[in-house]
């Protein structure tokens, strides 16, 4: 192998919008270190095709028709730590910062991206790093908790407890071993805590036009 030859990065995507997958395909295709072994639309069965196919990273909506990136990302992550996520969101940064924090993925692109940024974040993640810096990172936990503090019913101790140890990192098996629980408990409430922190919309797929026709071969 040529010492300039790039790592191979192997992708997973999870949208539930056809055209999206897709098109995310077809921006990626140009890039042979980039190589696309799955897909799904389906948040409930997006986890078990991840952990069967083992890909470094997955390209994960968060928001989807029957669940949520982060859901994802968490069953995943907590079976297996090696394969890393990034967030794929139209929401503002603020909310992708916080659901960044909540899933334990490694950074998120916004779907009006361009091409090279998505292959970028994509190449920097697979290589094991993250794409938020230091004061990414902490701006993103102090949203976290000031959210939760704001959140309207309050919190109870034991969500705040929890809180606590998902922005420093932890898994749902680790939380579940934690906080004596398991990790079906674990999971459902981190989803009401991301209901009740994150506020997402489902605007249109416009990433797609971003580079117009054929330009995105150019980017990547």
């Amino acid at each position: 192998m040529s010492p300039y030859t790039r790592p191979l990065v192997r992708v997973y995507l999870l949208d539930d919008h056809d055209i999206v997958r897709q098109g995310l395909r077809d921006l990626l295709a140009p890039a042979e270190d980039i190589h696309v072994v799955g897909d799904s639309a389906h948040a409930r069965t997006a986890a078990e095709d991840i952990l069967r196919l083992r890909p470094d990273v997955m390209l994960l909506d968060l928001q989807l028709q029957d669940g949520s990136g982060i859901q994802v990302c968490r069953k995943v992550r907590s079976a297996d730590d090696s394969v890393r996520a990034v967030l794929l969101t139209s929401a503002g940064d603020e909310d992708a910062l916080v659901a960044t924090i909540l899933a334990g993925a490694s950074g998120f692109v916004v779907k009006v991206a361009g091409t090279s940024d998505i292959a970028s974040a994509i190449r920097r993640v697979g290589a094991g790093r993250s794409l938020l810096d230091t004061s990414a990172s902490e701006r993103a936990r102090t949203l976290l908790r000031d959210r939760a503090r704001a959140a309207r019913p309050s919190l109870s101790e034991i969500e705040l407890e929890l809180l606590d140890h998902l922005a420093a990192g932890a898994t749902d098996r680790e939380l579940a071993d934690r906080l004596n629980a398991s990790e079906t408990e674990i999971e459902a409430v981190v989803t009401d805590l991301a209901l009740r922190v994150v506020t997402v919309s489902r605007p249109a797929t416009t990433f797609l036009n971003s580079a117009g026709p054929g330009k995105h071969r150019r980017q990547v």
